[in-house]
């Protein structure tokens, strides 16, 4: 059984010395409104204030992906993209092998298979898919001095422009669910889910699970079903369950579900990430994409990957 938090709960949990500002403790008052817990997570002690904080400012999803480029892994490497009759037209089977050594990166491609069109005649890509999976696996050339540091770390695809403001964007929305987006139109507020006048579209839940042995806390939030057709244009995350270690707040696995249709352009999206640990290190073994999008003047994609990350070494 499921219980909401009552008025009187929510007042004791985020009326607290931690939120200083009235505007902040308001806003929060409203989003805690909108919790359930269930009765383990109510028997566990949860200090939900400081649970909403964290969530809302995770940097360890972000910083897993960034160790990627202080060690050495070798990558299964599955992308797809189908017509619309969904014929595969054009795809790319590899294994990769990332070395890092003396502070630099680089990769080996120990065996390939491509097929259609998915290079250019100059050997660049031929979709927006492949460049979005290039971009979180492969490395290209030499790459040295780099750092898992996340603080401070902006995302501005307001500072650059085409397919690089692009590739900011996808970043945003990558690895910061949940939080507007700039520059992109009609929907950029829209993924503020914490924002309370958005999360009024949702439902949220904190339960309790285990994910691969390990004791965790499964946020979930989900588009309310009784959503008039009004509102419906205003929701662009559909949903996004998260599975938290629940001793150090670890992002163990994350899913998520975005469309949206804006006439000019319209996607909808599944994601799938599951971490591991090698060492100290947080590092993502999994990764598996379904995507549907098209953009005004550009070909519909309708594409599909898999990352299988493996053999970590220092």
């Amino acid at each position: 059984m499921k219980l909401k938090i009552t008025s009187a709960v929510v007042w004791l949990v985020f009326s607290g010395p931690a939120m200083s500002q009235v505007e902040d403790s308001l806003d929060n008052e409203r989003l805690a409104k909108m919790l359930s817990l269930s009765e383990v997570v109510i028997r566990t002690g949860i200090n939900v204030s400081r649970f909403i904080d964290q969530v809302k400012n995770d940097t360890t999803f972000y910083k897993a992906f960034r160790n990627l480029h202080l060690l050495s892994f070798t990558s299964w490497n599955d992308i797809r993209l189908k017509d619309k009759k969904g014929n595969i037209k054009a795809s790319l089977l590899s294994r990769t092998r990332q070395v890092r050594n003396n502070g630099c990166r680089t990769m080996n491609v120990l065996d390939e298979n491509s097929s259609g069109n998915f290079y250019k005649e100059d050997g660049s890509y031929n979709y927006f898919t492949a460049e979005l999976y290039a971009g979180l696996f492969f490395t290209k050339g030499t790459v040295c001095g780099e750092t898992n540091i996340v603080k401070g770390t902006d995302f501005n695809p307001r500072s650059v422009s085409g397919m690089e403001k692009s590739k900011q964007q996808l970043k945003m929305l990558f690895f910061n669910p949940g939080k507007k987006i700039p520059g992109i139109p009609f929907i950029g507020d829209k993924i503020d889910l914490f924002d309370p006048d958005h999360a009024r579209f949702y439902d949220f839940l904190i339960d309790y699970d285990d994910y691969e042995g390990q004791p965790c806390y499964v946020f979930s939030i989900k588009v309310k079903k009784d959503l008039r057709s009004g509102e419906k244009n205003k929701v662009v995350i559909d949903s996004m369950i998260t599975w938290f270690n629940s001793k150090t707040m670890e992002v163990m696995a994350r899913n998520y579900d975005m469309s949206y249709d804006a006439g000019v352009y319209d996607f909808d999206v599944h994601m799938e990430v599951q971490m591991t640990k090698f060492g100290d290190y947080l590092v993502p073994k999994v990764l598996r994409y379904i995507g549907n999008w098209d953009v005004i003047f550009k070909k519909r994609e309708r594409g599909f990957f898999t990352a299988t990350l493996f053999d970590f070494a220092n």
